[in-house]
């Protein structure tokens, strides 16, 4: 079967998409995945096939797509939630085609057409990544779902030392993503952490590192860091509560402190800090003293095996979604449905 995947060229958009491409990549089936080329390093390394189609640099419209998918003629188009475009396309060219989401449900107001509002494109199943009990109600309730188990996906690159380290001191990861880190949030974040004594990873993102001056003692500092890879060594993770770093550290157990800044970010820490596996800050409660505070709360030597116990009772509900690979082998059936 030939498929075509398509996402924004962004991390966030086309990274949950990856272990479902390469799953049918195994299975068997033709991937080709349309995206802008800011994306395409990590996807040509996994022999997806990227391509930019037509004048599209991150956001891919029908008129981009139709083209290509004369020239394609793909069994079965797989469309994130950020392109409802390619969704429009599909159907307009007679193609079956499914939803793919990157987290919860994202509220209204945030930049993005929900694909549940979409007339043209109304019914289509949606392959869901996002854990049953933090998901949204009302789409659980009204939509058709594919469960698909989320697989933290980061290219490969150098990992601090941190598989092997002798230090008793907890770990903490900390990121704010690709797109909403400043020097000020990473700073005031670092020297938060700095008082409880442990040791501190920080990708730094957007933010080039010499931004942030000298740090303490017990923080190293890197641009990008293999995430996906990273989160399974950690004790902690602060993050500013994107889906895929959201989703990461709960696929692992890990206990989270969420700075949400834009986006979905704030309805995310909402779900996860009242499901008990995290605290949240809101911009204007961030400073110093309130990141060590909250932090500190999450820590289990602080006693915050509450939120250890949450974070692992949904790492438990994550592991036992449906994989990739099973997800993959039913495709045929979801083309012939959808």
């Amino acid at each position: 079967m030939r498929l075509l995947f398509a996402s924004l060229a962004s991390v966030g958009h086309t990274y949950p998409l990856i272990p479902l491409a390469v799953a049918a990549r195994d299975a068997g089936h033709e991937v080709h995945f349309a995206t802008g080329t800011a994306v395409h390093e990590p996807l040509a390394a996994n022999g997806l096939r990227p391509f930019r189609p037509g004048d599209a640099f991150y956001e891919v419209y029908a008129e981009d797509l139709e083209p290509e998918l004369a020239r394609l003629r793909p069994d079965l188009v797989v469309h994130e939630w950020g392109l409802p475009g390619a969704a429009v396309a599909a159907r307009r060219a007679g193609i079956p085609g499914i939803w793919h989401g990157f987290g919860r449900m994202f509220p209204d107001g945030i930049g993005l057409e929900r694909p549940t509002g979409n007339a043209e494109v109304v019914g289509r199943p949606h392959v869901d990544i996002c854990p049953p009990s933090l998901q949204d109600r009302d789409f659980i309730a009204t939509q058709r779902r594919i469960e698909l188990r989320p697989v933290p996906f980061s290219p490969p690159g150098p990992l601090p030392d941190v598989a092997g380290r002798q230090s008793s001191r907890p770990l903490v990861y900390l990121t704010l993503g690709t797109a909403f880190g400043t020097p000020e949030l990473l700073t005031t974040a670092i020297a938060g952490l700095a008082t409880l004594g442990v040791e501190v990873v920080v990708a730094a993102g957007r933010v080039v590192p010499e931004e942030l001056g000298d740090v303490p003692d017990g923080v190293t500092v890197g641009r990008w860091l293999p995430q996906a890879e990273l989160l399974s060594h950690v004790d902690l993770v602060v993050h500013h509560g994107g889906s895929g770093t959201t989703l990461g550290a709960l696929a692992v157990g890990v206990p989270q402190l969420m700075l949400p800044q834009g986006a979905d970010q704030f309805a995310n820490a909402d779900a996860v800090s009242a499901a008990g596996a995290a605290l949240r800050l809101l911009p204007h409660e961030v400073d110093v003293a309130a990141v060590a505070e909250q932090a500190g709360r999450l820590l289990p030597r602080h006693g915050g095996s509450e939120h250890h116990d949450a974070a692992r009772a949904l790492a438990g509900e994550i592991a036992a979604m449906p994989s990739p690979a099973t997800v993959a082998r039913h495709l045929p059936e979801y083309a012939a449905t959808a």
